[in-house]
């Protein structure tokens, strides 16, 4: 078994193509499945399943939101872009009838789970600003909603102070589930029949 991270997912989809043992992808710059992987084990968890959530994501195109696109190809989930259009995911391979844009906060309100990650670099402050998650904005969501903002954390861009320390701010408790996801994630792997760990 390989585990890997490597800036470029095509790097990572060659090692797999030629690789005898089986390849996680445990961060490129594409996408970071395991984080929303250990995310979700945390949701379901918390909630006792996944079927039906509303996530909100506030977050421009990379990674992070990547990965929850890509869960909402596959899994029973709706996923939403809440970021101004210029940050909007593009990539036809990405789209489904699981995922919607839209550039209304106001999308949080219904929200069952809400993320964040950075503000894309060198953006000006005045284009993002109204996306900062604040105490004030939590408060104007379910009451049951939880917030996981992606580490690391940057204090008054994504999020504010009283944000990461609302109720509803799971980050420390859910991103604990993390290494359990991918030891479970290794676990059913080597589970695969003819696959072992050392091939």
């Amino acid at each position: 078994m390989i585990v890997i991270r490597t800036p470029e997912l095509a790097s990572l989809r060659e090692l797999a193509a030629i690789a005898e043992a089986p390849v996680i992808n445990a961060r490129t710059r594409s996408n970071h499945p395991c984080e929303t992987l250990g995310d979700l084990a945390y949701i379901s968890n918390r909630r006792g399943g996944i079927d039906g959530l509303k996530i909100a994501g506030v977050a421009p195109d990379a990674n992070i939101l990547r990965s929850w696109v890509e869960a909402s190809i596959s899994l029973p989930i709706e996923v939403v872009q809440v970021y101004p259009d210029d940050w909007h995911v593009n990539d036809p391979a990405l789209l489904n009838l699981n995922f919607r844009l839209s550039t209304d906060m106001r999308e949080l309100e219904d929200a069952d789970v809400i993320f964040t990650d950075s503000w894309p670099g060198g953006v000006p402050e005045g284009e993002v600003a109204d996306y900062r998650i604040s105490a004030e904005v939590l408060d104007r969501c379910r009451p049951d909603a939880v917030f996981i903002p992606c580490p690391p954390v940057a204090r008054g861009q994504e999020v504010t102070a009283d944000a990461m320390a609302h109720p509803a701010c799971q980050s420390r408790e859910a991103k604990a589930f993390l290494l359990h996801a991918q030891n479970a994630l290794m676990e059913w792997i080597v589970g695969w029949p003819g696959v072992s760990a050392s091939r």
